[in-house]
């Protein structure tokens, strides 16, 4: 059995995050041992994938990252297109095999974190601590015991709700001959797509230079589409759309994040913790979650340097989720028109307060000055009538 202070399950986001900062702090800092259980490569491991974030100038993850950008676009399905300078925040794209190679690189200089492939199967909290049943890409049985184990690992199913949509999207990395792209501004949404008659749909362009590009299509909605109609979708968008022709497609991505009011639990033993996705650090209204995990695992480097139990704090506030759920509610309903909904609060409120809501780093009074732009008697409603739905579980398909 291998024992350590701390055991990682999970190398996302929100495990490697964990994992970087206690290599240079926590326990580590006081001689403590780190254990970070990743599953073997295979079909298993996740898919590459990329993630999307805003922050102030610098970040600690900035050696990665593809591009960034300090202008945002968003197009209105009729009327002129909103663009918006951020500053003094920048919109940043990271890759995930970016993202672990610079993490691996860093771990690779710790003593005290250690990286174990193998695949988690059960977690049982016991006296003391708890223990984590894996299985080495052998087959071999192989239990490790730790003080305190956070678990990253996806959900085998969504918590009930009363709202859960999905914003599920496909997206090709692309490249052309010639210069096509403005590398200089984000088309965070573009609402000239057809719409659902529930949720919303949008194109989402992130330029990495004038040649290369990562085009997505995204719905808001409770039913992911087919293969063959993401394909449609995409193809739609680039050509008919956005008029780009010759493009070579040298990747592709394909996502599904839930957006939901469910409860997520981050604590299921004394000594077990959920966290990234798991434990709730998805933002209900956006879908965002890289920003929220690295509040989260930060809050909990610091709990176990200052020898408090570590569990994580809610990525997001009350104030947030509460206004999230009558959103989704207002959203999935019908009552409100997705797209002429975002349309509206970036035509009205300044792009970089914007992003602050939607990253839950707004006051009340800030809050209350976006949430007038909003059409006030569908929220009413939507919010009126929440108590009285019950949370009912997501269907599996």
């Amino acid at each position: 059995m291998l024992e350590a202070d701390v055991v990682i399950v999970g190398g996302g986001a929100a495990g490697l995050s964990l994992a970087h900062r206690l290599s240079r702090t926590g326990p580590a800092r006081r001689g403590g041992s780190v254990l970070l259980v990743d599953v073997p490569p295979g079909p298993k491991r996740p898919p590459p994938r990329t993630w999307c974030f805003w922050e102030e100038a610098d970040g600690p993850y900035d050696a990665a990252l593809t591009a960034s950008w300090r202008r945002l676009r968003v197009r209105p399905a009729h009327d002129r297109p909103i663009d918006g300078d951020i500053a003094p925040l920048r919109y940043k794209m990271i890759r995930s095999e970016d993202f672990e190679r610079l993490v691996a690189r860093d771990l690779a200089r710790s003593e005290h974190v250690r990286r174990v492939e193998a695949t988690a199967e059960t977690v049982e909290g016991v006296t003391g601590g708890a223990v984590v049943h894996t299985r080495t890409a052998d087959g071999r049985p192989l239990p490790v015991r730790a003080r305190w184990v956070f678990d990253s690992r996806p959900l085998g199913s969504l918590p009930a709700a009363r709202t859960t949509l999905l914003q599920h999207f496909h997206g090709w990395f692309v490249r052309a001959d010639e210069p096509l792209f403005d590398p200089g501004t984000v088309e965070l949404m573009d609402f000239r797509t057809p719409q659902p008659a529930y949720g919303l749909s949008f194109g989402y362009l992130l330029p990495i230079d004038r040649h290369a590009a990562l085009v997505e299509y995204t719905e808001f909605s409770s039913r992911v589409l087919s293969r063959q109609g993401y394909r449609a979708a995409l193809r739609h968008y680039t050509s008919d759309v956005l008029g780009l022709r010759d493009l070579r497609v040298v990747a592709a991505e394909t996502g599904v994040i839930p957006m939901t009011d469910a409860r997520f639990a981050r604590q299921t033993a004394p000594s077990v913790f959920r966290i990234g996705a798991a434990g709730g650090a998805t933002r209900p209204s956006t879908g965002y979650t890289f920003a929220a995990v690295q509040r989260q695992t930060r809050a909990i480097a610091r709990a176990l340097e200052e020898g408090r139990c570590p569990r994580p704090p809610s990525a997001h506030s009350r104030r947030s989720r509460a206004m999230d759920a009558v959103m989704l509610r207002a959203l999935d309903s019908g009552r409100v028109d997705g797209a002429a909904f975002f349309s509206r609060l970036f035509s009205q409120v300044p792009m970089e307060r914007l992003l602050r809501f939607l990253d839950g780093r707004t006051r009340l009074h800030e809050d209350l000055s976006v949430g007038v732009h909003t059409p006030v008697l569908p929220m009413l409603r939507s919010a009126a009538e929440l108590p009285r739905l019950p949370r009912l579980p997501f269907p599996r398909s």
